[in-house]
């Protein structure tokens, strides 16, 4: 009998996704629209996106141009990336607000390449998680004698090329984000 590796499939994917989106919002030194993905702003009496009041774009290397669709929430845009804490430089005019990335220390680039270990560290902790659930499925089924004894080891080799696989591909997009920050 075939095994369905679907769920276990899915949930290397979300990780592998997951990883990527945290990895967007580290700061490298240039200018990503995708730092400020996160960024909520208190406005017109509720929190909303920034997506929401204002488009993003790259004004040169170093810098995003956030303009509100409403110039009475530029204030308010601008206290809510001030708050995210992000370590961008925040001015702002009458159209709009510029945030400016300052250049990387050495020291900052340590603490952001000790921050992408950690994340890769939760993707990995994801992955195991879902090795193992599917692990405890597949000696279920064997108990209830779906699975031969030796399709369960089968299984077992299979599951975990899957997983060498998947880990293989988050250490190489950390190798990137690091390689991203160092240069």
């Amino acid at each position: 009998m075939a095994y369905d590796f679907k769920v276990l499939e899915g949930k290397l994917a979300k990780a592998k996704e997951w990883l990527g989106s945290e990895f967007r919002t580290l700061r490298t030194g240039r200018a990503t629209p995708a730092i400020l993905d996160g960024v909520s702003i208190s406005a017109y009496g509720s929190m909303m996106q920034l997506k929401q009041l204002a488009t993003i774009s790259i004004e040169d290397a170093r810098s995003l141009r956030v303009q509100a669709f409403d110039p009475s929430t530029i204030k308010d845009i601008e206290r809510g990336i001030t708050n995210a804490n992000l370590g961008l430089g925040i001015s702002s005019d009458n159209t709009g607000v510029r945030a400016t990335f300052p250049e990387l220390t050495g020291e900052r680039r340590e603490q952001l390449i000790k921050l992408a270990k950690a994340k890769l560290e939760d993707a990995r902790q994801t992955v195991r998680i879902a090795r193992d659930e599917t692990w405890k499925d597949i000696q279920e089924q064997e108990k209830a004698g779906g699975i031969s004894e030796d399709d369960k080891f089968r299984l077992k080799d299979e599951m975990q090329k899957k997983v060498d696989a998947m880990n293989e591909e988050l250490e190489k997009a950390f190798e990137h984000k690091e390689k991203e920050m160092n240069s």
